[in-house]
């Protein structure tokens, strides 16, 4: 697939991983601060929310979740207690003092504050200071404490165990944003995830679907040290309350940038819509677009005996699936039974009408260059098993075994049930997403020097017993590496290896 300059840069650092580094300095003050001050601002920030804990449990008794009743003398009381603690708790955490820039819209004006980047637990300060709604996973419910301030709040919960739950939680946002005041605003992360603010991702729908104007909010952390961020690969949560209670001061700007009231074309179009707010906040931060998204996390992040060594070319597939709604429907169900009908094919090369067949799809731009994708010999024919392979790691990057077991019932001979070795080298290509692999390496180890085939249940005894048989069998051909099938073609024009 060509390269294309107006898709976001991947270049960089991998927004889901943070990595923390002391100067021996650091950690002497951070030694001295653990038996001095740590101990005293812990237990002050959680005598203060044990202390919100009672305004808030009162202050729900008696609420209905789906209407808005007005808000008696009583209650407003509760909330200005409630905001004092809750300031005083994050001023006791090192948070002495907020810089605020600009000013929030009043709710009937702009019912839904879009914010970014979202990087820490510590983004909760904006929260505590407006008393907005925010959208939160139904278990946040159940946390002792926490969880009763949230409710306090009325969330929009997201019931995960629910397949409906991503529609009845857009309606549930589009009836709220829809109600010209009534319902408190509602504070939105749209990134969905934490990151560690080195760029912004793939903003998520949800906040933009009701078409209604925003405000798009800045979060920024000038600290030396970052011992903020909370993301997926990286120090852990109660790791991150240490290291900042142990900083003299944790500085934190708020800024509220100017309403951004959509275009026709984009009330139509809530994908534009959040694109063009992502590229406006991106430009106030002064950060790059990350063309990378919640779902993409999994990808960059695998883990497991065959882990994707390099995911530019994968992470460029799974957008492309996700616009032809190929992911949401991916099951292992889905998966079997494409194998089993890429193994029909006996290696027969498809052409995109027969490609769009297969998936029972109408030839569009988007099938296109997906087809394009695994062209390795740049003639217009594809093998789909070189599809499938791909889609099944996607879907499922950290259950790499699943995968090449997948893949081995497509290439394997009815007989013996082994694969010859150039197609397990087509196979690893695109499970790890690199151009060329070498396993004259992997066969010369074995006890047969003659053996120029494999059965899955032998390499899988192989890599039990050799867990760094990537580094030590496998040399990848040509750099930069790219995908998959030894295409000559790059996804994105740009080389992406993780940091």
């Amino acid at each position: 697939m060509k390269s294309s300059n107006s898709r976001p840069s991947r270049v960089g650092r991998n927004p889901f991983v943070h990595k923390l580094k002391f100067t021996m300095s650091e950690k002497i003050k951070i030694g001295l601060m653990s038996v001095t001050v740590f101990p005293v601002r812990l237990l002050l920030v959680s005598f203060l929310m044990l202390l919100a804990w009672p305004f808030a449990f009162a202050a729900s008794l008696g609420r209905s979740e789906f209407v808005m009743e007005p808000q008696s003398w009583w209650r407003r009381f509760i909330d200005v207690c409630l905001r004092v603690i809750m300031r005083a708790m994050w001023f006791c955490g090192g948070f002495h003092w907020i810089k605020v820039k600009g000013e929030r819209a009043a709710p009937s004006e702009v019912p839904i504050l879009t914010v970014a980047p979202h990087s820490s637990y510590f983004d909760a300060i904006p929260v505590t200071m407006t008393m907005c709604s925010i959208v939160t996973k139904l278990e946040s419910r159940s946390i002792p404490v926490w969880g009763t301030l949230i409710s306090y709040i009325r969330p929009v919960f997201v019931f995960r165990s629910d397949q409906h739950s991503r529609r009845k939680t857009v309606e549930e946002i589009k009836r709220r944003a829809r109600s010209e005041g009534e319902w408190p605003q509602i504070m939105i992360f749209p990134e969905g995830t934490c990151t560690n603010r080195s760029g912004l991702i793939l903003f998520k729908a949800g906040a933009f679907i009701p078409g209604l104007p925003v405000q798009p909010v800045v979060l920024r952390y000038p600290n030396e040290l970052d011992t903020v961020t909370w993301t997926w690969q990286g120090p852990g949560a109660f790791k991150i309350l240490w290291l900042t209670l142990c900083q003299p001061h944790n500085p934190m700007e708020i800024e509220y940038l100017p309403i951004y009231t959509p275009s026709d074309e984009e009330k139509q179009n809530p994908a534009l819509f959040a694109n063009n707010v992502r590229k406006l906040m991106a430009k106030a931060l002064e950060l790059p677009l990350t063309d990378l998204s919640f779902d993409d996390r999994e990808i960059s992040l695998s883990k497991g005996p065959l882990a994707i060594y390099d995911s530019s070319s994968l992470l460029e597939f799974n957008l492309l699936v996700r616009r032809l709604g190929l992911r949401a429907g991916t099951t292992e169900e889905v998966l079997e039974e494409q194998a089993r009908r890429a193994r029909k094919q006996q290696g027969e090369r498809l052409s995109l009408e027969d490609f769009a067949q297969f998936l029972s799809l109408p030839v569009t731009d988007t099938l296109t260059q997906v087809h394009n994708l695994f062209d390795k010999n740049e003639d217009e024919q594809i093998d789909v098993r070189h599809y499938v392979i791909a889609l099944s790691t996607v879907h499922r990057p950290s259950e790499s075994m699943k995968t090449l077991k997948l893949a081995f019932k497509m290439y394997e001979n009815e007989d013996n049930g082994e694969a010859r070795e150039e197609d397990l080298a087509t196979i690893l290509e695109i499970m790890l997403g690199v151009k060329e692999v070498e396993l004259s390496g992997l066969f010369l180890s074995l006890d047969n020097d003659d053996q120029e085939t494999m059965t899955y249940d032998e390499f899988h005894h192989f890599l039990e017993h050799h867990p760094y048989f990537i580094e030590k069998y496998i040399d990848f051909k040509n750099h930069p590496r790219k995908f998959c099938c030894g295409q000559k073609k790059s996804c994105n024009g740009q080389n992406n290896k993780d940091d």
